[in-house]
């Protein structure tokens, strides 16, 4: 009998930070950058801010793929480059401040959040509302611009 050891390896997350802690911030107003199709065809654009976690990206780009069966392109615009801390529970206040828990990636209202291409438009409305389920916010299907007339 062999002895398993499960590695948890998180895909999304930087390879190195400046520094191991991170303070708050806020998340006010709208998008400046990233709020135009790209790479593909249709999109998945944010309606609220939000801190999306590595896992939750991870788990609609997994559901956006099998949608689609496998086929076209998925693309992830967005990255988790923030590091969240939490402190252990029944923990009383003070003594600094709380261990890294997650990454996230800030998102601001009218942030693309997924593209695909390569698939038929209700392949890929399909798809971007399976992926809409598996986050915590407010989500919008647009099509590329040129594309529309």
């Amino acid at each position: 009998m062999g002895c398993f050891t499960f590695q948890i390896t998180i895909m999304l997350q930087p390879k190195r930070s400046k520094h191991r802690k991170q303070q708050k911030g806020r998340i006010r107003g709208v998008a400046k950058r990233g709020t135009s199709i790209s790479f593909g065809t249709y999109a998945l654009k944010a309606l609220e801010p939000i801190w999306l976690t590595n896992r939750q990206i991870e788990a609609a780009r997994q559901s956006m793929t099998r949608a689609m069966k496998r086929e076209g392109n998925v693309w992830i615009r967005i990255f988790p480059d923030k590091i969240i801390t939490r402190k252990p529970l029944e923990v009383r206040m003070g003594k600094g401040k709380g261990n890294p828990e997650f990454w996230a990636a800030v998102v601001e209202p009218g942030r693309i959040l997924f593209e695909c291409d390569g698939v038929t438009e209700a392949t890929a409305k399909e798809a971007m509302e399976l992926a809409a389920q598996k986050l915590p916010i407010k989500t919008k299907f647009v099509i590329r611009r040129d594309l529309q007339a």
